[in-house]
C-alpha cells in the first residue's frame, strides 16, 4: 500500500457508501480511521449535493486528511462544479447577475439542499476555497470536469489553480456565475470530430498524458443503468479515465488505483 495512488469518483454527499469503498481498500480500519499509511488519496470533487449526508462527507475527508498526514499518508480534493455551487449560495444567497436565476435557486435545482448550508461552518468554507481545481500525479492529469474551460483561467496547472483561489477571495458576483456557467460544460473529450485535438491542446497547456477525470457519470456516457458501473472507463485511446461512478444513480461505487 505505501506509495500507491487511488482515486474517487463523484461521492455527492453519500456517506455510507464511501466508508464502504475505503474500508474494501484497507484506507481507513473498521472504526472508520485512517489505516493507509503513506497511500496517497484523491477525490476528483464533487463530494456534496444530492445525497443525505453531504457535510458528514466533507467533515469525514477533513479528517481523514489530517490523520493521514501525521503518518506520511496524502488525502485531497479536487474542487467540483457541486463545491463551487454550494459556496456560491452561502456566499451571494439570492443575489441574481442577471445571466441565470439566483444562486441559491441555481444550487438546489443541482441537488443542493437548504438544511447544509447551516452546517457549514468558517473551517468548512476556508478548506472548500484551498481545494485545488487540478491535480498531476506523474504523467495523469486530474480534473474534475471532462471539458477545456480551464486554459481559460490561465496558461498552467499552477496558475489555473492560484486563480481559482484569488476568485474565492473576492465577491465578484459575475465572476462566480461565470465559473459555474463554464463548469456546465461535459463530454469534450469524447467528442466524435474534436476529442483528439482538444485533448491534445489541453495536456499541451496543464501536462501529463492521461485525463483522469469525474463529472459525467459514465452510464451517461456509455448508455445502461448505472448499477452495472464497477470501474473506470477508459477512451479515447486509453488518453482518457472516467471515475464518475455515478454513485447518486445507484452506482454502487468503485476507487480506481493508479
Amino acid at each position: 500500500m505505501a506509495g500507491s495512488t487511488y482515486v474517487v469518483g463523484d461521492i455527492h454527499g453519500h456517506l455510507r457508501v464511501l466508508e464502504r469503498l475505503l474500508q474494501q481498500a484497507h484506507l481507513i480500519d473498521d472504526t472508520l480511521h485512517w489505516s493507509g499509511g503513506e497511500a496517497v488519496l484523491w477525490f476528483i470533487g464533487d463530494l456534496v449535493d444530492r445525497g443525505p449526508d453531504s457535510i458528514a462527507v466533507v467533515d469525514f475527508v477533513m479528517r481523514l486528511q489530517a490523520e493521514a498526514v501525521l503518518v506520511g499518508g496524502s488525502v485531497d480534493s479536487l474542487l467540483g462544479n457541486h463545491e463551487l455551487l454550494m459556496l456560491a449560495a452561502y456566499r451571494f444567497g439570492r443575489r441574481s447577475t442577471g445571466l441565470s436565476s439566483n444562486f441559491i435557486i441555481r444550487w438546489r435545482r443541482n441537488g443542493g439542499m437548504k438544511s447544509d448550508l447551516g452546517k457549514l461552518t468558517k473551517e468548512h468554507l476556508a478548506w472548500f476555497a484551498e481545494r485545488p481545481p487540478l491535480a498531476r500525479i506523474g504523467n495523469d492529469l486530474l480534473v474534475h470536469a471532462d471539458a477545456t474551460f480551464y486554459t481559460r483561467y490561465g496558461n498552467s496547472l499552477t496558475s489555473v489553480n492560484d486563480t481559482f483561489r484569488n476568485l474565492f477571495k473576492h465577491s465578484d458576483a459575475l465572476a462566480w456565475e461565470e465559473l459555474i456557467e463554464a463548469f456546465s460544460m461535459r463530454g469534450v473529450f469524447i467528442n466524435t470530430y474534436a476529442g483528439e485535438e482538444f485533448i491534445d491542446r489541453f495536456l499541451t497547456i496543464l501536462g501529463g498524458r492521461r485525463i483522469i477525470h469525474g463529472h459525467t457519470p459514465i452510464s451517461t456516457m456509455i448508455g445502461g443503468p448505472a448499477r452495472k458501473v464497477t470501474e473506470p472507463y477508459t477512451y479515447a485511446n486509453g488518453r482518457c479515465l472516467n471515475v464518475d461512478g455515478g454513485i447518486y444513480l445507484g452506482s454502487s461505487g468503485f476507487i480506481h488505483t493508479l
